[in-house]
């Protein structure tokens, strides 16, 4: 079941992630760490272990496919996340468990509260235009 859960859960955040272009990380540690009881760093670790090498291939195929993929912008952001996340990384095993949990916690909620007022405003303007 254990492993059948894991899988399940790489398929839900494989198609989140084409769907709607978010980070899997936003699914799969709050999952690895609820469901599976793992520590927030080691959710954390197993989370770049899985993301890097499918998260990308599978779903720029088909953002690349339909010309939807700025190849400029991707690599010069691409160096910018190796440098970043070694930083974070060196970072992030120094802080508590408790702490990163905690912190991760509110970066999720901020994350939700942006996009809840990205939304309201967009409602806004197409109110504005009928």
């Amino acid at each position: 079941m254990h492993l059948a859960l894991i899988l399940l859960l790489g398929l839900v955040t494989g198609i989140l992630v084409g769907l709607m272009g978010i980070g899997g990380g936003i699914v799969i540690i709050p999952a690895l760490v609820y469901l599976l009881g793992m520590d927030q760093h080691m959710a954390q670790g197993t989370s770049l272990f899985i993301l890097l090498p499918p998260l990308g291939l599978g779903a720029l195929w088909m953002y690349w496919k339909r010309g939807q993929v700025d190849l400029r912008a991707g690599v010069a952001c691409a160096a910018g996340f190796l440098i970043g996340g070694y930083g974070g990384g060196l970072i992030a095993i120094e802080i508590p468990s408790r702490t990163l949990h905690a912190l991760f916690g509110l970066f999720l909620m901020f994350s939700a509260v942006m996009l809840w007022k990205q939304t309201r405003k967009a409602s806004g303007k197409e109110g504005a235009r009928a």
